[in-house]
């Protein structure tokens, strides 16, 4: 079955960096495009990044030049690099895929930018 599983979250202070991972499995990995999002406390659940399966990337404008999202199909995995963090960035982040009529999810990973 369809899986993707994130990981790399944490407690940050601002201006710090974090790398989150999202390993998929149960798919043609290197087919898709991968999508990061996520969901502040109190807050709808807001796409930040993806990045089509021919390594095209794009970007929420908030992120843009701070957030870098990348793929390693050998790894099964999608990167999403985060510089510069800020308090406003701390919310739960999930990756998804679109296949078919199905948008699939991981359970997310709690990133916390704080000092």
């Amino acid at each position: 079955q369809v899986q993707l599983m994130e990981s790399g979250g944490g407690l940050v202070q601002p201006g710090g960096s974090l790398k989150l991972s999202c390993q998929g499995s149960g798919f043609i990995f290197s087919g898709n495009n991968i999508a990061w999002h996520r969901q502040a406390p109190g807050k709808e659940r807001e796409w930040v990044a993806s990045i089509t399966s021919d390594n095209v990337a794009n970007y929420e404008a908030s992120v843009t030049g701070r957030f870098t999202v990348s793929r390693e199909n050998a790894k099964n995995t999608v990167y999403l690099q985060m510089n510069s963090l800020k308090p406003e960035d701390t919310a739960v982040y999930y990756c998804s895929v679109f296949l078919r009529t199905t948008q699939f999810w991981g359970k997310g990973t709690l990133v916390n930018v704080s000092s």
